[in-house]
């Protein structure tokens, strides 16, 4: 007698059809791929895609792009890839307290942010005046990533949860997955980039709005419970992953004290207009010497704007860096360093 037992992919679809709520997404009702491929002898479609996002070089890039401090000395602010493992934490919670497909939530929360420049949000301003009237968005570009600068042929589902995560996007994705990676991003950036904040002092614990530390305490781990058994509680009665009223309301609450006090800082904004300086020249420069780009980018069918965007966006910080300043000298963002 074995001390295993094989769960091939007609066990684990057969899994899922057994035990997953009437809402998730089965992996073999999927839209399906772009191209048809055959199915792994072992893993999912959205288990191939989970696989395929984390082996990228897209992905592995994650590990040196700004989460939202630009340059910090210390080596325990976020980036934009521990931000992304929190946001596949909270995704994974949410899905499975819910029944919901875990696999298809983690795979699109993995592959979330692989679209953002370098320096964070600061990026789709930089960015935006040479996509007029609509502007750059990093969720589009993470798309555009897979879908043409590493073709990795993911399911649609993922691809849409992708497209959709930020809630600024219309319509919403069209999967209870998608939507869980919607709240999961926005919990995880509010609570690490608090911490982040009074890590760096530019708050401190007694600085967030009263209502806030009511409903959620101090920020951290419970800041993290808080907001995931809302959205837990509110889905299994409203049959639709959401969060109730008046906690929505003091997490909106909670990001626009954020974006005043932190995203939009008077240090913050300094060194993201530096940042927007060194994103537009080398934009500039590469449009204006397309020979400099690497080979495989002067390649391209797509029109010479977007294989730059496409290049200069998949920078690291430190590369973007670098590169500004082997053309034009010392970089504006590399002075005095977060502490």
């Amino acid at each position: 007698m074995t001390a295993f037992v094989r769960r091939t992919r007609e066990v684990r679809e057969a899994e899922e059809r057994e035990r997953l709520a009437p809402l998730a997404a089965l992996s073999t009702a999927s839209r399906g791929r772009v191209r048809d491929e055959p199915p792994d002898e072992y893993r999912t479609a959205f288990e191939r895609d989970r696989d395929r996002i984390m082996h990228s070089k897209a992905f592995r890039r994650l590990k040196h792009k700004t989460q939202v401090f630009i340059n910090p000395e210390g080596d325990h602010f976020v980036t934009r890839l521990t931000h992304t493992i929190q946001v596949t934490q909270i995704a994974r919670a949410l899905a499975a307290a819910l029944s919901l497909n875990e696999s298809l939530a983690e795979a699109i929360a993995l592959g979330h942010d692989v679209g953002h420049s370098p320096f964070g949000h600061t990026g789709e301003e930089a960015l935006s005046p040479y996509y007029p009237p609509a502007g750059w968005h990093h969720a589009a570009q993470s798309v555009r990533v897979f879908e043409k600068v590493e073709d990795l042929n993911l399911s649609w589902e993922v691809r849409d949860g992708i497209r959709a995560h930020s809630w600024r996007i219309e319509p919403p994705p069209a999967t209870q997955e998608g939507l869980c990676v919607r709240f999961a991003d926005r919990i995880a950036y509010l609570t690490h980039d608090a911490l982040d904040a009074v890590r760096a002092g530019v708050l401190s614990f007694d600085d967030f709005p009263a209502g806030v530390r009511r409903r959620f305490g101090e920020p951290g781990r419970r800041w993290i419970g808080e907001m995931i058994t809302a959205v837990i509680d509110e889905s299994m009665a409203a049959g639709d992953v959401r969060m109730d009223r008046p906690t929505l309301d003091v997490m909106h609450e909670l990001r626009e004290f954020m974006f005043d006090n932190v995203y939009m800082n008077e240090q913050q904004l300094v060194r993201q207009q530096g940042a927007i300086d060194v994103i537009r020249r080398l934009v500039d420069h590469l449009l204006a010497h397309p020979e400099d780009l690497p080979a495989s980018f002067r390649e391209s069918p797509d029109l010479l704007l977007q294989v730059v965007v496409d290049y200069v966006a998949g920078m690291t910080d430190r590369f973007a860096i670098a590169t500004y300043e082997r053309l034009y000298g010392p970089a504006p963002l590399v002075a005095e360093g977060w502490s």
